[in-house]
């Protein structure tokens, strides 16, 4: 019926009003919404209206009542969720698509965010696990198998010393389970015997080939009289034989010979320690001096002698001389060198020499003081070696520290010196610093004015 209706009023009615256009939609929608008694009332309503449309037209009481329905039934944050979309200069399929996949980017971070909290926390698992697991484990000196330390054998040795003779004997028994250096599982073992400071003679026993249990029994004499044997010490190292390289140390023990009852021959077994860095040997003493001056910038180091130093040539003299340098930030700066003294071991040099370092430089500076054996044909050979400065320890540091607190005035002590090796090992220096003249130079050549 209303269909019908509205048919025909599209027939009659040229250009509907935008009244009109108002009573249709509520000739299609009101009666799904207002109860039927309305509706009919309305639709009776608008039947007369469309009749006498062309002679006169009433549309304030419609345009009311429609106005007062719609206002009470819309939403308005559907409204204006509408208004906003309709601003949008694209159509409603493109903003739908861009706010599905806007939602799935946040999806997908969220849920990397969940599986990387998730690992975090597998991880913490773990650890206390592992941590759990190491509180649980024995401790390391009650278990022998599961210890870190290398074992490297036992050797038994003897100790002997005839005091009228002035002789001590080292007796070299045997050995016992020592560590294999071969691929076989066995190793070619030999020792090697000397007293150290000294170390005027070196012995070895024989080889033994392939074997972890050899028997030596050998026997060596080493001359000393009861004062040296005081301050002395015996060192016996067990080495790998290799005939195509480097012989290979298993072990070595050091006796204080201080600390043995001559009163009896001593024999015993003891365990074998891993090898010493460096060997305590009497490379000698030197004496200077150092001073320094904040307001002038000026360090004078004054070397004064030396004595008792390692013989280097093959009289049993040396022809020594000393070589300064300056090293700032680990790096090589400044060098000067004395006079060479001929064929002699304790040295009288009294020489003087003056360095030019700020206030702010002698605070990361270090002063490397080498004795070196002059040799006319072959290359010089290095007798000991001391460093001084902050990064320095023990009597160097504090012949250092007395040099600052005391300035303008000369602080002079004696040095036992060190092997080059290990002072190299420890003061890592590292290339010349360039000289700022020599930079201008040559700035200056590259680049004229």
């Amino acid at each position: 019926m209303s269909c019908r209706l509205s048919l025909d009023c599209s027939r009659w009615l040229p250009q509907p009003e935008p009244s009109s256009a108002r009573e249709i939609f509520i000739l299609f929608i009101m009666p799904k919404i207002l109860p039927p008694q309305h509706s009919s009332h309305v639709k009776s309503n608008l039947s007369s209206k469309a009749k006498s449309f062309t002679v006169t037209d009433h549309p304030t009481t419609l345009i009311s009542t429609t106005s007062t329905y719609t206002n009470t039934t819309a939403d308005p944050a559907v409204a204006f969720i509408n208004g906003l979309l309709d601003r949008i200069p694209l159509p409603r399929w493109a903003i739908y698509t861009i706010f599905a996949a806007g939602g799935l980017l946040i999806l997908l971070c969220c849920l990397c965010v969940c599986i990387k909290c998730c690992c975090k926390g597998k991880k913490k698992k773990k650890k206390n696990e592992q941590i759990n697991l190491k509180a649980v484990q024995p401790d390391v000196a009650d278990v022998d198998y599961g210890s870190t330390k290398k074992q490297r054998g036992k050797l038994l040795y003897s100790l002997e010393y005839d005091g009228p003779l002035s002789e001590l004997k080292l007796g070299i028994k045997q050995a016992s389970n020592l560590m294999a250096m071969d691929l076989g599982g066995t190793s070619d073992p030999y020792v090697r015997v000397y007293i150290l400071p000294e170390k005027s003679k070196t012995y070895e026993t024989k080889v033994f080939r392939s074997t972890l249990n050899p028997v030596f029994n050998e026997q060596f004499t080493f001359q000393l009289p009861k004062s040296t044997l005081m301050k002395s010490t015996a060192v016996m190292k067990v080495f790998d034989f290799n005939r195509f390289s480097k012989h290979e140390i298993i072990g070595e023990i050091r006796v204080q010979l201080c600390n043995v009852d001559w009163n009896h021959i001593i024999e015993e077994w003891q365990e074998l320690e891993a090898p010493a860095k460096f060997e305590e040997e009497n490379l000698g003493e030197i004496c200077f001096s150092l001073r320094y001056v904040p307001s002038a910038s000026k360090l004078t180091v004054v070397i004064l002698e030396a004595k008792n130093l390692k013989s280097m040539d093959v009289g049993g003299s040396s022809d020594p001389y000393v070589k300064m340098q300056l090293a700032l930030d680990k790096r090589k700066w400044k060098k000067k060198k004395t006079s060479i003294k001929k064929k002699t071991l304790n040295p009288y040099f009294n020489e003087s020499f003056v360095f030019d370092v700020s206030l702010d430089q002698i605070q990361r500076v270090n002063l490397v003081v080498s004795v070196w054996d002059h040799d006319a044909v072959t290359r010089n050979d290095p007798i000991g070696k001391i460093y001084l400065g902050c990064d320095a320890t023990g009597n160097q540091l504090r012949h250092w520290a007395d040099m600052l607190s005391n300035p303008r005035r000369p602080v002079a002590q004696w040095h036992s010196l060190l092997s080059a090796e290990q002072v190299n090992s420890t003061l890592t220096l590292k290339k010349k610093i360039p000289i700022p003249s020599k930079m201008k130079e040559s700035a200056q050549q590259w680049y004229p004015k």
